[in-house]
């Protein structure tokens, strides 16, 4: 598959994840008590809003999307997945998605940009801790008003960014396969 076309099905999927991580915490979980949000565990004794998944894959996508389309592809992809959120949540959920959405991304953004030339995995990897720290950390305090929830968000988010290590590791074999080839 061409690198343009990979790139447009991982901007597609991008896009995709924060309306879904809002549709998902306000529809999906183990535990729905209204007015808080649906909640899934994440490791033993420990529950995150359900959308958390989406999230930590988000900032993998993001990556992606920059190291395919470009800079300016992904700087954008950022924005349209923050205008799609708030076609699917409530008010509160869509401020403080958005708020969490573009200041994460535009972090992950600003670390993986130099980091890629040391190599793909470390700076998926170093990129997306960044951004789900900060995403965690904005996303609580406006969506909730607490850090409640900090660990499990950090811990769903993380576990997502580790799951999506060997792809990204296939990834970069493969350029490298194609360009010795």
């Amino acid at each position: 598959m061409e690198q343009k076309t990979q790139g447009y099905l991982y901007l597609i999927g991008f896009a995709a994840c924060i309306p879904m991580a809002n549709w998902l915490i306000e529809n999906v979980g183990v535990y729905c008590d209204s007015p808080g949000p649906c909640m899934i565990p994440v490791a033993p004794g420990i529950l995150a809003p359900s959308g958390v998944l989406m999230v930590g894959l988000a900032l993998v996508l993001r990556d992606l999307v920059q190291r395919m389309l470009g800079f300016k592809w992904a700087l954008a992809a950022i924005f349209v997945g923050a205008f799609l959120s708030g076609l699917v949540a409530s008010p509160t959920l869509v401020f403080a998605s958005i708020a969490a959405f573009i200041l994460s991304e535009t972090m992950d953004l600003a670390v993986y940009t130099p980091l890629q030339k040391k190599g793909l995995v470390l700076a998926v990897f170093v990129s997306s801790v960044v951004g789900l720290v900060a995403d965690s950390v904005v996303f609580l305090w406006f969506a909730f008003g607490s850090f409640d929830f900090i660990e499990g968000q950090i811990i769903g988010k993380a576990l997502m960014v580790l799951a999506s290590l060997p792809f990204i590791h296939w990834i970069r074999r493969r350029e490298v396969f194609h360009q010795e080839g």
